[in-house]
C-alpha cells in the first residue's frame, strides 16, 4: 500500500503559477504510475495529469497542456504539478493518485488508480 498527501494549493489569481506536491510513502514509491485529477463543485472528478514510475513518460488533458508540468522524484517519493497561466475554471480540489505500474504505461481514467490523497482546494479568481 502506498499513503498519499497533497499540498501547495491555495487562492491565485488568473494568468498566476502554483505548484502542488504530493507525498507518498508505505511502499515501494517508484513501483508505482501517479497521477493527478481534479473536482471541481457540481463536476465529476477528471484527469489531469499523469506520469509513468520512471519518470520518462507523460500525459496530459486537452485543458492543461502546454500549461501544466508532472514531474516526480523517486529519491524523495514526490510527485509535482507546476501550473502556470491559470485560469478561473482551473479551480477545483487536486488530487494526487498512484497505482502499480513497472511499465511505459501511463494511466489516465480515474478507475485505472488503486490509491488516492485528500486533495488540496485550488481556486483561481479573475
Amino acid at each position: 500500500q502506498v499513503q498519499l498527501v497533497e499540498s501547495g494549493g491555495g487562492l491565485v489569481q488568473a494568468g498566476g503559477s502554483l505548484r502542488l506536491s504530493c507525498a507518498a510513502s508505505g511502499s515501494t514509491y517508484s513501483r508505482y504510475a501517479m497521477g493527478w485529477f481534479r473536482q471541481a463543485p457540481g463536476k465529476e472528478r477528471e484527469f489531469v495529469a499523469a506520469i509513468n514510475w520512471s519518470g520518462v513518460r507523460t500525459a496530459y488533458a486537452d485543458s492543461v497542456k502546454g500549461r501544466f508540468t508532472i514531474s516526480r522524484d523517486n529519491a524523495e517519493n514526490m510527485v509535482y504539478l507546476q501550473m502556470n497561466s491559470l485560469k478561473p475554471e482551473d479551480t477545483a480540489v487536486y488530487f494526487c493518485a498512484a497505482v502499480v505500474a513497472t511499465t511505459m504505461y501511463v494511466p489516465t481514467v480515474r478507475a485505472e488508480y488503486r490509491y488516492w490523497g485528500h486533495g488540496t482546494q485550488v481556486t483561481v479568481s479573475l
